[in-house]
């Protein structure tokens, strides 16, 4: 049996922590929250219910499996999540990308031959994508080596296709067929984070047909594993900011929380890997220049500003605006600039997800009244970083920023302003407190090709400078998000034998 610390209780660490429980360890996780969870969080303001930032999961193969590994599939409600997609051309919820493409076309009739070129390579690379069967990194042995076997079959289609399109951004690809800033061109440049590959932005629509969510919010599914974790003997520490790791002869040997010291054979750090080495590992010299130097200029997916919106409205008539509980509007008006952090009017120009958790559960709300949630993507330390420490400037850009996407969001909801009880709104800087993501970010690594941290895509990359200190949370893969979590988990639970 070996004692092992966890920091965090994100959703990568509270996989790694069962699963490690589960083969007789003992573990302990530290938590600087007062529950767990991370991104994949929600909370409660005067009766309503919000998620904290994640809205939706993909891989659900993946989830599901490693749902029954732990033994709580069956306590988890998880539901199918369809997006709205909406614009000024077109109206629509694809069931898949077959649908998807049908929706585009029927809003842009005049540009069907420049379509057709873009969907014909598009298709190719959709193609590549499996999402029916879990990641080869949850098995391990023969049963890793028979689920590597489609990739190994499709590896030479696979190469040919990564050559063309492995370090295009989504914005190179779009410029191949559309004319730049015009709606298309926009579409499929912008259908997720900023110039993202070009390979996976296919693969997101690939995934139209795999989008999940949890009925009981995201909370009751981080609640759910750390009971199940505590079930197992673990010892879950809230409140508990880990302010070092400590090392001896080059191996991590423990941690320090609240002026203590606890011993460890293993630590497993599930959250952000800049500050994991730059700031918490107490023998910097462990980590060569070179790389500390990398650490600290690579770049960070984007943040999230997030509205939460407590509505005196019945879910049947919110319903009849939204049709269905997650709602993309397309509406990037002209000077639209993800990369521009000193446009004070940034959020009178974006588009905005919607969301509302009571529609997919009335009991998100008070009775006869609904939830919504207003999204959207912002640029890196927007106005000098939110008013740089100013806490009334900070005040102001937040107020801005929340009526902005109030004016978007009522475009689709007539009457939105009038039936507001409660609001509030998280910026980049309140998840980087609540989650310590450098810059809040809010998938690990940028998704942009052109500025990797690590040189394969792909790979799952636990291992640090420090013996025996691992990578658990999605900051362990380039592209990261749930998937990311999940494969550093188990990744660390096949570690620790």
């Amino acid at each position: 049996m070996k004692n092992i610390i966890i920091i965090g209780s994100g959703i990568g660490g509270l996989i790694a922590s069962n699963l490690l429980a589960k083969k007789g360890h003992k573990v302990t996780i530290f938590e600087a929250h007062s529950m767990p969870g991370g991104y994949t969080a929600g909370f409660y303001r005067k009766g309503y219910y919000f998620e904290s930032g994640t809205l939706t999961f993909e891989a659900s193969a993946s989830v599901f499996k490693a749902m029954k590994d732990i033994g709580v599939f069956e306590k988890i409600d998880f539901v199918k999540q369809r997006i709205r997609f909406v614009s000024e051309d077109f109206d629509g919820t694809p069931e898949n990308y077959d649908d998807y493409k049908k929706m585009i076309y029927s809003g842009f009739p005049s540009d069907k031959e420049k379509l057709d070129t873009a969907f014909s390579d598009l298709d190719k690379i959709v193609g590549l994508w499996n999402v029916d069967e879990p990641m080869p990194f949850l098995y391990g042995g023969l049963k890793m080596l028979k689920s590597m076997l489609p990739y190994i079959l499709s590896a030479p289609k696979q190469i040919k296709l990564s050559k063309q399109y492995g370090n295009m951004t989504s914005s190179e690809f779009a410029a191949r067929y559309f004319e730049k800033d015009s709606k298309l061109f926009k579409l499929f440049s912008g259908f997720s984070y900023p110039d993202m590959p070009a390979m996976f932005g296919t693969g997101l629509l690939a995934m139209l047909t795999d989008l999940w969510t949890v009925k009981g919010g995201m909370q009751s599914w981080a609640d759910i594993l750390a009971e199940n974790f505590r079930k197992l003997g673990g010892d879950l520490k809230l409140n508990s900011y880990v302010d070092k790791i400590i090392t001896k002869n080059g191996a991590a040997v423990g941690v320090s929380c609240k002026n203590t010291v606890y011993d460890a054979d293993y630590v497993i750090s599930a959250g952000d890997y800049k500050k994991t080495l730059l700031k918490l590992l107490d023998d910097k010299s462990l980590i060569p220049q070179a790389l500390q130097d990398n650490i600290g200029r690579a770049a960070v997916s984007e943040g999230f500003f997030t509205v939460y919106l407590g509505l005196n409205m019945f879910n049947e008539e919110l319903s009849k605006y939204m049709k269905v509980p997650h709602v993309f509007a397309f509406d990037d008006k002209t000077g639209y600039d993800i990369y521009n952090s000193e446009d004070g009017e940034f959020f009178s120009k974006t588009s905005a997800s919607l969301f509302s958790p009571s529609m997919l559960n009335p009991k998100h709300a008070p009775e006869g009244k609904s939830s919504l949630m207003l999204q959207t993507m912002v640029p890196y330390h927007w106005m000098n970083n939110w008013g740089g420490g100013d806490k009334e400037v900070y005040g102001k850009l937040k107020e801005k920023a929340i009526d902005a996407m109030i004016d978007s969001a009522s475009r689709l909801i007539p009457g939105l302003k009038e039936c507001i009880e409660y609001k509030d709104a998280a910026t980049p800087l309140t998840y980087e407190r609540f989650t310590h993501n450098t810059d809040g970010a809010s998938s690990a690594w940028s998704w942009n090709p052109k500025k990797k941290f690590y040189k394969n895509t792909m790979s799952v990359n636990i291992e640090t400078p420090a013996k025996n200190l691992y990578i658990g949370s999605c900051w362990a893969m380039q592209i990261g998000g749930v998937p990311g979590a999940l494969a550093a988990a188990y990744q660390c639970a096949k570690k620790i034998k």
